[in-house]
């Protein structure tokens, strides 16, 4: 079958959902019934919405969020996650407000899937990154080195939503303080971090490992924060559960 003149000039223009649309109208000689403006309108419709499907797509790619996960799924009572507070946090208005966000528990609650989850559904409008707490201390470390501190620092502050996985796994050393001063700093009141930890807040203090930079961190990160505590059962224990109970109902 020949191509449409038309069809190949929509996509020479970049108008491939119009230009998708119209090979379905022209496939579809019912649509011949409508007026001509409801026609027109269904080619822009489908404009819009494969522009939209663009747009999140390439957000989501430079999220890099690492799990794909979705507020529809989180299972809040095994959790002990209230209801109305995890609403409110999923409407986003604190990421209007740039203010942070520290989820704490015991390993294996699905602290990074919270996270991700919560990161995931404002994606088609800003652009998030979700990494562990270690890389850009450890970047910022790096750049030091080859003269590229400040602009990693930069981007680093830029980025609308952080979600830094996993933080205080281990005592930060001196050159890692001051580092981690400068990336709450640069983004207190501008933008929001998500924090994930195993350690209780009341001792990030003992991970820090400096009382006077301890509280400046601090206080950058926590006392604009909301926060949620999970408890319950490790969610991977519970699945290794469940498999093992299914493969002994098998026959």
């Amino acid at each position: 079958m020949l191509t449409h003149p038309t069809h190949e000039r929509l996509i020479t223009l970049g108008l491939t959902g119009m230009a998708k649309a119209f090979e379905e109208q022209r496939r579809s000689p019912d649509l011949d019934a409508l007026p001509f403006e409801e026609r027109v309108g269904l080619l822009v419709d489908r404009e819009a919405a494969e522009r939209d499907t663009k747009r999140l797509t390439t957000h989501l790619k430079f999220a890099a969020l690492r799990q794909s996960a979705y507020v529809e799924d989180v299972d809040l009572r095994r959790r002990g996650i209230d209801r109305s507070v995890f609403a409110r946090l999923d409407g986003g208005d604190w990421i209007d407000r740039n203010e942070n966000l520290l989820i704490t528990g015991a390993t294996g609650l699905g602290k990074s899937w919270i996270a991700c989850a919560l990161g995931h559904k404002p994606a088609a409008t800003i652009v998030r990154s979700s990494i562990t707490a270690s890389r850009p201390v450890r970047s910022a470390a790096l750049a030091r080195g080859d003269g590229r501190y400040g602009r990693v620092l930069k981007t680093i502050g830029r980025i609308q939503l952080l979600i830094l996985d996993d933080w205080g796994l281990s005592v930060l050393n001196p050159p890692e303080r001051r580092d981690l001063l400068e990336i709450p700093d640069d983004r207190h009141g501008r933008a929001s971090t998500i924090l994930t930890s195993q350690v209780p807040v009341e001792h990030w203090h003992d991970v820090i490992g400096d009382p006077t930079l301890g509280d400046a961190i601090l206080d950058r990160l926590v006392h604009n924060a909301h926060r949620l505590q999970l408890s319950g059962e490790s969610m991977r224990k519970q699945n290794a559960r469940n498999q093992t109970l299914d493969a002994n109902s098998n026959p």
